[in-house]
């Protein structure tokens, strides 16, 4: 509090403020301007000086009085405040630790509860990774069973094409378009659709074979990340004021690296484990359709290799009938050549016969032309001379006659037992191909090494 100076001039006196540099004017005489002490290295007193200052500086006793008072009203005002104060940082400092202890109990159940939540969907996905892998080694042993499949048609149908082959080396009339060189053809068509449709199968086997092992790395990334995040939250969890490692982290509240809300996470948890689920089931699905369809491709097969081997022992008792019954024909023809040969030699030895009478007959004609005269008569004898002799050239005529057609005959059945033996030969022939060559390879046809569960 800035005091006022008293300066008497005469009987004067005036009221001033003393600043910094100023002047006293006494009498007329200027002095030196006041100058505070230096306590550190003191300064030369003016005596003069002091003296005035001595006698005009001082209080009066109320204003002493006045000063002692606000003293102690000050002091009490500062006091009141500062234990006011005291109180109000208390209160401050027990509301701060219980509501930094409330948010760190409410952050630790939250952290808990996030925990919990965790721990649920890592258990379900993890669950659910077991389950799709077993799925996906299944689906495998199943695309493993569909290229074994597809692989051993290939055997039945090379035997089929085979068996086909050589029955196109079949000679003459016994290539025939039968029911067995049909059934055969009908063998092959149903391995080839049997084939193509398996390849289809595999090819869906891998498409999902493939989807199921996306959905497995997805599920083992989202597991990964959930052990990871779990951890940390444990961590997080177990951490107190008095535990080791704690640090400040500048601005790190203001720093939001969150990129999902928490309904969102779950929805994508969610979402990863319906994915795997319906990729299950289809893989499941498919794998029962794949059995199905080697089971009817087995059957199928089994029946096409049935009905062809029945068809080709019917063609061979056919063929075996057909070559029994061209035997006896044979055997009947051969006699028939034979009896006909004996026919011809006999024909010729009766129509050789024959000359001698016809010579008789001659001879006599000519010896009666040798008559005398009148002698010459044209008797009974005469007349029974001539109609022999025309009876024989008939006769003759007739006989070379039936000699020709005889030999005609001859020749007709000549050709029909080449005909025949060359007919045999070839039934011989497709009755080897089909009882040999086909049949041998038809007996070491591979369907019961086919699809083994």
């Amino acid at each position: 509090m800035e005091k006022p100076w008293i300066d008497t001039i005469g009987s004067t006196q005036c009221t001033m403020k003393r600043p910094a540099d100023t002047y006293y004017i006494t009498d007329n005489m200027a002095t030196e301007p006041l100058r505070f002490p230096n306590l550190v290295a003191g300064y030369q007193r003016n005596p003069a000086h002091a003296l005035q200052a001595s006698i005009y500086s001082k209080y009066t006793p109320n204003e002493w009085f006045q000063k002692q008072v606000k003293f102690y009203n000050e002091a009490d005002l500062n006091r009141h405040y500062s234990e006011r104060l005291r109180n109000d940082t208390m209160r401050v400092i027990r509301e701060a630790e219980e509501k930094i202890h409330q948010g760190q109990r409410e952050t630790g159940k939250k952290i808990g509860e996030r925990i919990t939540d965790v721990t649920f969907w890592r258990n379900e996905v993890a669950s659910e990774l077991e389950r799709l892998i077993m799925e996906n080694e299944r689906l495998y042993d199943c695309k493993r069973l569909l290229e074994k499949a597809v692989h051993d048609i290939e055997g039945p149908l090379h035997i089929a094409e085979e068996c086909l082959y050589h029955r196109e080396s079949r000679k003459a009339t016994e290539l025939v378009h039968d029911e067995s060189e049909q059934s055969l053809l009908k063998e092959i068509d149903n391995l080839k659709n049997n084939q193509r449709k398996l390849q289809l199968c595999l090819d869906r086997c891998k498409d999902q074979l493939r989807n199921g092992r996306a959905s497995q790395n997805q599920l083992e990334i989202d597991l990964k990340n959930k052990e990871g995040a779990l951890g940390i939250d444990n961590v997080c969890y177990q951490l107190n004021n008095y535990s080791r490692g704690l640090q400040y982290c500048g601005g790190i509240e203001k720093f939001d690296g969150c990129v999902v809300e928490p309904e969102t996470w779950a929805e994508a948890a969610n979402r990863i484990v319906q994915k795997s689920q319906t990729e299950r089931t289809k893989s499941c699905q498919l794998r029962s359709d794949a059995e199905a369809l080697i089971n009817h491709v087995a059957q199928d097969m089994w029946d096409s290799w049935t009905q062809t081997n029945n068809a080709l022992s019917q063609r061979s008792s056919e063929m075996l009938e057909a070559k029994s019954m061209l035997k006896q024909h044979l055997h009947k023809i051969q006699q028939e050549i034979f009896d006909v040969e004996k026919n011809l030699e006999l024909t010729r030895k009766a129509i050789a016969d024959k000359s001698y009478a016809l010579k008789v007959a001659h001879t006599r004609l000519e010896a009666r032309m040798h008559r005398p005269e009148l002698e010459l008569c044209r008797d009974y004898a005469q007349l029974s001379l001539q109609r022999e002799i025309e009876d024989i050239n008939q006769q003759v005529e007739r006989m070379y006659k039936m000699l020709k057609e005889l030999e005609n005959q001859h020749q007709r059945l000549l050709r029909t037992r080449n005909s025949m033996e060359h007919d045999l030969a070839i039934k011989i022939d497709a009755m080897y191909i089909d009882k040999e060559k086909v049949a041998g390879l038809r007996r070491a046809y591979p369907v019961n090494a086919l699809f083994r569960f």
